[in-house]
């Protein structure tokens, strides 16, 4: 491409990319267009992208399905600002010949930072703890250890990957499980690949990091939780849908988990009056894993880098072409 292009922002609330200095970098191909919150309705969605030949999805709740794309004859590409492409419909972005990059491990050592943070949190009882002492009371709950546990990693990606090191760093005993293992995988991670049950059953602590398809959804759900130990920890830093999250709170009010830390949710923003929020031994953040000054710069960084190379006829990072 030659000519000079129209880049769109469609709803980066809360802001992600907005005053990004990576943003610059596109004025020599093009002219940005950012809309500070999210649209209204599908339709003003549509409205606001009718003319723009490249989008930089900012926030995975605005979602890109056949019907919408194939009302844009001008868009031509679409970077995400993430690892996860849920929001966006591959087959038919392939169909229509819209090229649609990711940030593949970009920011996973941020993520497994978070997701430990929230192991801490979970297995310390420290929200728990910081609520009961605000309403003026003394409660004391059993803290649960984390160095020599077993720690269970179902999806071996790049963040899974970062988790099994963190983990062993711990000195924790680190299995995994993933559809296709292989020893030289395992030795890469230093773990042990062992069928899922079997994962479900030994480990104290589950962290999940699984992408979102057919096959992974409610990957998790009442069978599996009912596999896991009284005290075991459920963390999910994959996506919300992989969890039956009525389920989840139904072990935990039942006494049958040590609790749940969750930084991703079916619907998003999670506004619903959920059980999962009454659940005493539950953490919640509101899909930030990547959200510290480093992780937002990298995954702007990266959405430039990936128009970039499109418009240079060099597309990276394809997860539809």
């Amino acid at each position: 491409m030659t000519d000079r292009i129209n880049i769109l922002v469609p709803g980066d609330d809360p802001p992600q990319t907005a005053d990004s200095p990576h943003l610059e970098r596109l004025r020599a191909y093009g002219d940005v267009t950012l809309y500070s919150s999210r649209p209204a309705d599908k339709a003003e969605q549509i409205e606001r992208a009718r003319g723009f030949q490249v989008v930089i999805n900012s926030r995975g709740s605005v979602t890109w399905r056949g019907d919408d794309m194939r009302t844009l004859p001008d868009l031509k590409m679409i970077t995400t600002c993430s690892i996860g492409t849920d929001m966006i419909d591959l087959a038919a972005a392939r169909e229509l010949g819209i090229v649609v990059s990711n940030q593949p491990g970009r920011t996973a050592p941020v993520v497994a930072e978070h997701m430990f943070g929230m192991l801490f949190t979970v297995a310390k009882r420290a929200a728990f703890q910081t609520a009961e002492i605000r309403a003026n009371q003394w409660t004391r709950r059993m803290n649960l250890g984390v160095q020599g546990k077993v720690l269970g990693i179902v999806g071996t990606g790049n963040i899974g990957a970062e988790m099994a090191r963190l983990g062993r760093a711990l000195g924790m005993d680190v299995i995994a499980w993933t559809f296709h293992p292989t020893p030289e995988r395992a030795r890469q991670l230093g773990v042990r690949f062992v069928e899922l049950d079997e994962l479900l059953e030994q480990s104290n602590f589950i962290s999940l990091h699984v992408a979102l398809t057919d096959d992974t959804r409610h990957l998790i759900g009442r069978p599996q939780l009912a596999r896991m130990k009284t005290d075991a920890v459920l963390l999910n830093g994959a996506r919300g849908a992989v969890v039956d999250l009525d389920a989840l709170a139904e072990a935990l009010d039942g006494g049958h988990l040590g609790g749940a830390g969750l930084d991703v949710f079916p619907d998003e923003p999670f506004m619903a009056d959920h059980p999962i929020k009454h659940c005493e031994q539950v953490v919640l953040t509101p899909h930030a894993a990547d959200q510290t000054p480093e992780g937002v710069d990298l995954l702007n960084g990266g959405a430039v880098d990936n128009v970039i190379a499109f418009l240079e006829g060099k597309p990276q990072n394809n997860v539809a072409s």
